[in-house]
């Protein structure tokens, strides 16, 4: 068993661009290389799960969302950092689908080809639905301000979930044991 670190990827990892779709915009999100290679650092293995409704919405293929994945891996690479896996939920809202955060489908995806620690691992991303993701799998959820996080801000403070200015100070407070 792993202590693993869920990722989400716009506005968590890396700028939020409105439907990426084009690797030559990936750009990674201030702090965020420092943040997760304290995480590595401490042991984590990292996991990024995410929505990627455009595909659904027929704006870009799923060999666009895997070219900007592997842009996000090339530039993380530069700063020593691998995740172990990306896993996508390709799906648009209305559709059924289990696999679209909040609902646990991308989790469960991860862990039937990587034992995961539940109790000493987290899901960082920077919308209630990602925070929820966490929950629906007795995980801690970490909201971080970046992206759309600010949105999702009143419900997490009104509600007691733990908020991070971006994924360095969430990975801070990990490591220091106080999230």
């Amino acid at each position: 068993m792993t202590k693993t670190i869920f990722l989400d990827r716009d506005g968590t990892v890396i700028v939020d661009k409105d439907y990426l779709s084009s690797p030559l915009q990936v750009e990674l999100e201030v702090g965020a290389a420092e943040g997760l290679s304290l995480l590595v650092a401490a042991g984590y293995r990292l996991i990024g799960v995410t929505n990627q409704s455009g595909v659904g919405r027929g704006y870009f293929t799923m060999g666009d969302v895997d070219a900007c994945n592997r842009r996000v891996d090339e530039l993380l690479a530069e700063h020593g950092v691998s995740l172990g896996g990306w896993f996508v939920c390709p799906h648009a809202p209305n559709e059924a689908c289990a696999c679209r955060k909040p609902r646990p489908g991308l989790l469960d995806q991860a862990m039937s080809v990587q034992k995961v620690d539940l109790g000493e691992s987290y899901v960082i991303g920077d919308k209630d639905s990602d925070v929820l993701l966490g929950e629906s799998r007795g995980m801690r959820g970490v909201l971080v301000l970046s992206g759309s996080g600010r949105k999702h801000a009143d419900w997490a403070q009104s509600s007691g979930r733990v908020i991070a200015r971006n994924l360095l100070e969430a990975a801070r407070g990990i490591v220091a044991g106080r999230i």
